[in-house]
């Protein structure tokens, strides 16, 4: 294990914990693969709910992540343009309580700002105690950005 970092991210994907069968079948049916070779962008978004968040009964947090904030019907509106993948980490006991990547084309950056702008600004988002968004290119062997 390294000493001389801040943070090692770790998480595992789950079940999905807030989504109902038909959300589940939505999203299958037209979110794109992460890889996809025309996806040279990606966002690393860490993020750390609130202890009040975590206090809340598990429908309690439904409601306020979909039907108050429409959390996933948000992320609909941008697929299959976005492919996205979460990672849960609290039952790691890790600094973080969820790690969401994101991968998208260039030509979809504009997209990409308008989704996490949209999210940002939910009554969901006031539980975020913390997060950081992290940017990412893809570069060929060249080191140019493909």
């Amino acid at each position: 294990m390294p000493t001389n970092v801040r943070w090692i991210l770790r998480g595992v994907t789950s079940n999905m914990r807030y989504t109902n069968h038909l959300e589940n079948e939505s999203l299958a049916a037209i979110q794109q693969r992460l890889g996809r070779p025309e996806a040279t962008r990606a966002a690393l978004i860490p993020i750390r709910k609130t202890e009040d968040w975590w206090s809340l009964a598990q429908d309690e947090r439904r409601a306020i992540f979909e039907e108050h904030s429409r959390h996933i019907g948000i992320g609909l509106e941008y697929l299959p343009a976005i492919s996205r993948r979460l990672h849960h980490s609290r039952e790691l006991l890790e600094p973080f309580d969820f790690l969401t990547w994101f991968e998208y084309s260039p030509e979809h950056s504009e997209h990409f700002e308008r989704l996490v702008h949209r999210l940002r600004h939910t009554e969901e988002w006031r539980c975020v105690e913390r997060e950081v968004d992290i940017r990412l290119s893809r570069v060929d062997e060249t080191g140019l950005l493909t």
